[in-house]
């Protein structure tokens, strides 16, 4: 694959699932227990844009079915070989564009997935397939905590040193300066409800690396036969960065819950919560 060409979405991960699967962060198991209680243990869920099966795979175990869709192939196959005990997870090759196609289902999920879609086409089909009460749930990074991992500026430099420069979706935050809840809070489910659950994560060199490979940007197969001499030049500047190989992190991972109103008062901000250690 060309490095400069902007992969389209059924490879968008091309070759990334089983460092995604291994070493993105895993959500806090209180941030699952929260979608669990909004959803309730009836429900079918929606897990659009489900990778790997992160929130998939621990959500299942409290809910009636999850429907873990992907548009890449590779990320279903590694989510149902980590699911493989698992018996109430569909895993289906699909998109937010096709909606309508998918089985029904009661509430909807996203994790990390929410920026790549056509963000106000999504939350209008919704509005349409999902039932009264049903609720639209992102879970992920914070959008109040803006700092970036220390690793992170080396990391960048290397990928512009070999010519896998970040992705930026069309409808993304930073393409158009919107963040989720402000799209949402001009969308059908504009009640929000947010709760933050802080933890800290140890990281070291191998994660680091294996983190870089599981980015759209600089994916296995966008390195292509660059691959070994990028993870080795990772290695380098990371140690060189810290000669420990150890870094210690303080995360926080936002629960966006979105609802219709009951009624139709003025868009409101979103309700915050104090973040949970």
């Amino acid at each position: 694959m060309n490095p400069y060409m902007v992969p389209s979405m059924d490879d968008l991960f091309g070759g990334a699932a089983p460092y995604y699967a291994r070493y993105r962060p895993r959500h806090a198991g209180a941030a699952i227990e929260r979608l669990a209680t909004a959803f309730g243990p009836d429900a079918t869920v929606l897990d659009l844009g489900c990778g790997p099966g992160t929130i998939a795979i621990p959500l299942a175990r409290h809910v009636r079915e999850v429907l873990a869709v992907d548009p890449d192939a590779g990320m279903l196959a590694e989510g149902e070989r980590l699911a493989a005990d698992v018996p109430n997870i569909r895993w289906i090759k699909g998109d937010s564009t096709a909606l309508r196609a998918l089985p029904p289902f009661g509430h909807v999920v996203m994790g990390r997935s929410f920026h790549w879609m056509d963000r106000r086409a999504v939350l209008a089909d919704l509005d349409e397939l999902l039932p009264p009460g049903g609720v639209v749930a992102l879970a992920g990074p914070s959008r109040h905590d803006d700092s970036e991992e220390p690793w992170e500026p080396a990391m960048r430099r290397l990928r512009e040193e070999f010519g896998v420069n970040t992705l930026t979706a069309s409808d993304s935050y930073q393409a158009t300066g919107e963040h989720h809840d402000d799209v949402l809070v001009t969308s059908p489910f504009r009640d929000l409800e947010v709760t933050c659950f802080t933890e800290r994560l140890t990281y070291g060199v191998e994660e680091i690396v294996g983190l870089q490979l599981s980015y759209s940007y600089s994916t296995p197969a966008r390195l292509g036969d660059r691959l070994a001499a990028f993870t080795e030049a990772a290695r380098r500047e990371l140690l060189a960065l810290n000669p420990s190989g150890t870094w210690r992190l303080r995360t926080v991972t936002e629960v966006l819950l979105a609802r219709r109103p009951v009624t139709e008062p003025p868009p409101r901000s979103p309700a915050r919560t104090t973040p949970r250690s």
